[in-house]
């Protein structure tokens, strides 16, 4: 599995220069984001960890996801990944986070669509949350090097907003 390695230098370089941290928590992409940032150049300096929380029972236990809401949505909304991205944050004491929660396949919960939604949290605020939708015969491994990526080049220019208004 291959990353963009401009965009893995370029988020690595900008982390280091602004001395700030980063840390994940992947449902959908199951470690996909966590494997591109530990593929950064000197990415001990500022990726703190990350963690797969898959199922509903590990989101409500590890990252505070409220149990009634996750029911409700199959844990697959926005507010679930906002709460994702913030909890994280707090747990490995970060300027910085990365949430994914989703499908990569159609199934009924889904209404056989392929969606996921990600959040990015800095500094204990949500700065961006979006929903990403592929066509659903997309192959799930695409789907999920797709939001990979597609992540990527978001945290890219939310990072470059946060560091020119700095």
């Amino acid at each position: 599995m291959e990353f963009q390695k401009n965009l893995l230098e370029y988020i690595s370089q900008s982390l280091m220069t602004a001395d700030e941290t980063i840390s994940i928590v992947e449902s959908v992409t199951s470690g996909c984001l966590q494997l591109a940032f530990s593929q950064m150049p000197n990415a001990s300096l500022f990726y703190k960890g990350g963690m797969t929380a898959y199922t509903i029972s590990e989101k409500v236990r590890l990252l505070n996801v409220d149990k009634d809401e996750a029911e409700e949505c199959d844990c697959v909304s926005e507010n679930i990944a906002e709460t994702m991205a913030l909890n994280a944050a707090r747990l490995f004491q970060s300027d910085w986070s990365i949430a994914t929660t989703g499908y990569c396949t159609p199934i009924r919960n889904s209404m056989y669509k392929i969606f996921a939604y990600f959040s990015f949290a800095y500094k204990g605020e949500i700065i961006l949350t979006k929903k990403l939708e592929l066509h659903p015969k997309t192959q799930a491994l695409n789907a999920q090097l797709y939001y990979t990526e597609f992540i990527l080049g978001c945290f890219k220019s939310e990072m470059n907003q946060m560091l020119i208004l700095k």
